[in-house]
């Protein structure tokens, strides 16, 4: 499944193509992704100017700018996601698509972004007018590369809770985009055993964990996300951070840092690698 950082290399990628250009077409060649695609999403799009890319957690946030809207001004946002296969490409008007290729949105450039999704677990859908009213944003915890994660804002959260501290990190509303891939890198960066209590963990390690998933997460966007199975930039290229990755993956194999074999265990229902030497 893209991560965060798949998610902000796709939107690195795909913004200096199509922020600024006015929407010329839309084809939708299948509306039933997990939410069916807005029947109005050509008749709003064509005319409008798409404005900046944002993204939130693993939501793309692509504002529109209607026809009599001023500079900057937003007259709607389309909220897209990739659910567990989908990417969304740059491709030029004239390619042919490809089995998989839902929904174009074509540009006056004469560039398309092309969202292509083999399980169709992803979607685009309109953003409520009111982020903070909208289901799928408002219980959002902060933003891992932001200065409102941090050591203490972890610690406040996991006092006298037993849940083990890895699932409490991937938890959405502690933080948004430590994944499986991410909080089992953080946690061995920070010399943590994913399966202590987060209630019994000091804050001076929740600030080395803090710090230990924004330089994870910053080096996987450097390097372009992770490939695993199918995952591709905007520009269609893999993500090579999987070449660096400690433990995830590597059960049995021995640990980087000491040579004792990292073991694989289950956490909250999510295989989870560690290394018994390392991480206290």
């Amino acid at each position: 499944m893209p991560e965060l950082p798949e998610v902000e290399t796709t939107r690195r990628g795909i913004a200096p193509y199509i922020e600024g250009q006015e929407v010329t077409e839309v084809l939708v060649r299948q509306p039933r992704l997990r939410v069916p695609v807005p029947d109005d999403l050509a008749e709003r799009l064509v005319g409008a100017r798409i404005g900046v890319l944002m993204r939130r957690a693993k939501y793309l946030q692509i504002p529109i700018q209607a026809g009599d809207a001023l500079e900057g001004d937003a007259s709607a946002t389309l909220l897209w996601h990739l659910g567990m296969s989908g990417s969304l490409r740059i491709a030029r008007v004239g390619d042919l698509p490809k089995k998989h290729d839902h929904v174009d949105v074509v540009t006056a450039s004469g560039y398309v972004l092309r969202y292509h999704d083999p399980r169709r677990f992803g979607f685009v859908d309109w953003q409520a007018a009111d982020a903070a009213q909208d289901k799928r944003l408002a219980h959002l915890g902060p933003e891992p590369l932001s200065d409102a994660f941090n050591g203490k804002w972890l610690y406040t959260l996991s006092r006298n809770k037993r849940v083990a501290v890895k699932p409490f990190l991937m938890d959405n509303q502690v933080v948004v985009g430590a994944g499986n891939i991410y909080a089992a890198e953080a946690l061995f960066m920070a010399g943590i055993d994913p399966r202590r209590a987060a209630g019994r963990v000091s804050r001076a390690r929740y600030d080395a964990l803090a710090l230990a998933v924004k330089e994870v997460l910053a080096a996987a966007i450097t390097q372009g996300g992770t490939t695993l199975r199918d995952f591709v930039s905007g520009q269609g290229e893999p993500g090579y951070f999987a070449q660096r990755l400690n433990v995830y993956g590597r059960h049995g194999q021995p640990c980087l840092r000491c040579g004792a074999e990292l073991r694989r265990i289950t956490l909250g229902q999510r295989a989870s690698v560690f290394c018994p030497g390392c991480q206290r």
